[in-house]
């Protein structure tokens, strides 16, 4: 196994977890309704968790972790419009851009998942499943929460 493809394919789930905890830290900032902070404050803790596990993966393959965020794409897109949402303070605005950027970390980590296999151990295959099912459970719950407002 290649070494310096693996690092790649977990430093780019450390990037997406980066994405996500600024995400969240921005959001829960610019929101007065608690029950949001509450909710990004745990998706913020299970991103933190997440990348731990990879920084310590990156590090025994002797690789150098991925610092910041993505600052292209979709993805910093849709953080953008979780920015201008949360100025208006509108909460289908904002769960509509937290469920936009939870897509795009889903879409990472089926890549990873679907496209990197041959650089990815057994172990590395079932923490990065294991983290998908943890971010997939907050999927889930911010696109029921836009749901419920759609539907009210």
């Amino acid at each position: 196994m290649e070494n310096d493809k693996t690092v790649d394919v977990l430093n780019s789930l450390i990037t997406i977890n980066n994405d996500r905890i600024e995400g969240y830290e921005t959001a829960s900032e610019a929101t007065e309704e608690q029950d949001l902070k509450t909710l990004f404050a745990r998706f913020i803790s299970t991103s933190q968790k997440c990348k731990q596990e990879l920084v310590g993966e990156v590090r025994k393959l002797g690789g150098e972790v991925a610092e910041g965020t993505k600052t292209s794409g979709k993805f910093f897109r849709a953080w953008m419009d979780v920015k201008a949402a949360l100025t208006g303070r509108d909460r289908k605005a904002i769960l509509n851009s937290c469920k936009y950027g939870e897509d795009q970390a889903q879409e990472t980590y089926e890549d990873a998942l679907e496209n990197d296999l041959d650089h990815l151990n057994a172990s590395h295959r079932t923490m990065i499943s294991g983290q998908k099912s943890l971010l997939n459970a907050d999927h889930n719950h911010v696109k029921d929460l836009r749901d419920a407002l759609v539907d009210a």
